[in-house]
Formats: C-alpha cells, structure tokens, sequence
C-alpha cells in the first residue's frame, strides 16, 4: 500500500513497526511481512491498528555488498604483484627478485577472497535480503584500503622474506583454517532454509561445540597463518582491526543466544561454550 502511494519506499526500505506503549522498555515491535496486520490487532479492534514507518534509506542486495567489498582486494594485490607500480613510489623494480614466500602470498590472497565471493551467492543464506546502501561504500573503504596496505609491504622490492620453514608452516596452517572456514559456513547455512528463514538456532557440530563463533575463530586464524608466512606490520595492523571488529560481532551474538536459549519456559538452555577464541574469550 505504501508502494502504491509513492515508488520511493519500495518494500525493502520500509520498516514498519508497533508504537512503543508508555512506560515500556526494550525494543518496538516490527512487523513481519509474512503476516497479516489483523495479527497484530487485539481482539475487538481489527479495523484499527496505529503503525510506525520508518524510511530505511536506499538498499542494496547483501549478494552485492559482498561482492563489491571482496571484489577490491582480489584485484588490487595481484596488480602489485605482477605490474611496475613501485617506481611511483621511488623505487626500481626493474630488477625486482620475486622471492617464492611473495608468489605464495599472492596465491593464498587470491584463494581467500575467491572463496568469499563463491560462498557469498552458493553458501550464505541472508536472513535480511539488503543492507543502506551507504555499507557498500565504507565496507568498500575498509577493505580496499587495507588490500592495498598489504599488497603494497608484501611485494616490496625491499622485502626480507623469512625462513622457508616459517611461511610453509604459516600458509599450511592458514589453509587448514580456511578449509575449517567454509565447513563451518556451510553449517551455519544449513540452520536456515532456502529463503533465509530459521530465527536463531543453536550451532552444533565441528568447531562449533567449542566457541559459539567458529566462523570468525578460523577467520582469525587464517589471517593469522598468513602473517606468520609474511611478517609484515600491515598484515598484523590488519589483523588486530579485523579481530577486534570480529569480537565485537561474537559477544552480541554469544549474548543473544544465551539470552534467547536460557532453559525456560522449555527452551533449550545455551551450552557452555567458549566466544570466540579459546581461551581468551
């Protein structure tokens, strides 16, 4: 109905909402689309129900915010690996060595943001279809930026590779982690159906019966396998952001479960699990 008044809030931007009553806490009530407003009517009152609509602003498929976010740093690192760039820095790299630990690197970068962007449209179920636009925009910031960052001190023609042991030992453990990676993806994708629909469940399986995150705990140490290999301040600077930022994200949701799945009113209780990186969290 609002669509037909204006083509401007088109069904994903809007958010419809019950008005918050005096005295109450906690969040408003939003409307599900999948019922009808008569389900939200207390008895006696169906033909007259208050509704709050809040614009939402212009959105975009979270298929393409992903897309574009993993796009950048797939692109922009194998540009300094294989083009001249570094003499706009002032150095020559007519006769740059390119030491095995850099073509590694570049390999397992690569490998990394291909699985995202593939786990984006054949694995991950969204439970919301769009995300404001403006993500598009500081998610891209986010990532580009610190691709570059790291593409520009790994492929440095200055650049002092460690032992041969060193980043064998890192690449194969980050590797590992980032096949653990796609194995729990594909298990917090079977929680929802087709549809992205499910509510939130208990993850159970793998990883998952240690931390309560253990996507972004082998997300972690993925990145973490491939700092040991390279060494460089860019990639640990990279790597305490992208931790942090992760953290974050696990404790609301190790909050939301255990407060979601408490053992009452014969709801499962949450079991006792680690957040995120064992045994710091």
């Amino acid at each position: 109905m609002i669509l037909k008044k204006t083509k401007k809030y088109y069904p994903s931007r809007q958010r419809l909402t019950l008005p918050t009553k005096p005295g109450v806490s906690g969040k408003p009530v939003v409307l599900s689309p999948k019922s009808k407003i008569s389900d939200y009517c207390e008895k006696g009152t169906s033909d007259n129900l208050t509704v709050v609509f809040k614009d939402l602003g212009p959105q975009v498929l979270y298929s393409t915010l992903f897309f574009f976010e993993y796009l950048g740093p797939l692109v922009l690192y194998p540009l300094f690996y294989y083009l001249p760039l570094y003499k706009y820095f002032g150095y020559d790299d007519t006769n740059r060595t390119i030491h095995p630990v850099q073509t590694y690197a570049m390999y397992y970068w690569c490998l990394h943001y291909s699985k995202r962007i593939l786990e984006t449209f054949f694995v991950h179920r969204f439970s919301h279809a769009t995300s404001p636009l403006s993500n598009v925009f500081r998610n891209c910031l986010y990532y580009w930026t610190f691709g570059a960052y790291i593409a520009y001190y790994v492929n440095h023609p200055l650049y002092t590779p460690v032992s041969e042991t060193q980043w064998k030992i890192g690449f194969a453990f980050g590797l590992l982690c980032q096949v653990s990676n796609l194995y729990c993806h594909i298990i917090l994708r079977n929680l929802r159906s087709p549809s992205g629909n499910g509510g939130y469940q208990i993850p159970k399986g793998f990883l998952f019966n240690i931390v309560t995150c253990a996507n972004y705990t082998t997300e972690i140490y993925q990145w973490l396998g491939f700092n040991i290999a390279t060494q460089t301040v860019a990639g640990y600077v990279f790597l305490v952001v992208a931790t942090a930022i992760m953290t974050n994200w696990a404790m609301g949701k190790h909050r939301r479960l255990r407060k979601l799945f408490d053992g009452k009113e014969g709801r499962p209780k949450y079991p006792r699990r680690w957040v995120i990186l064992p045994p710091f969290f």
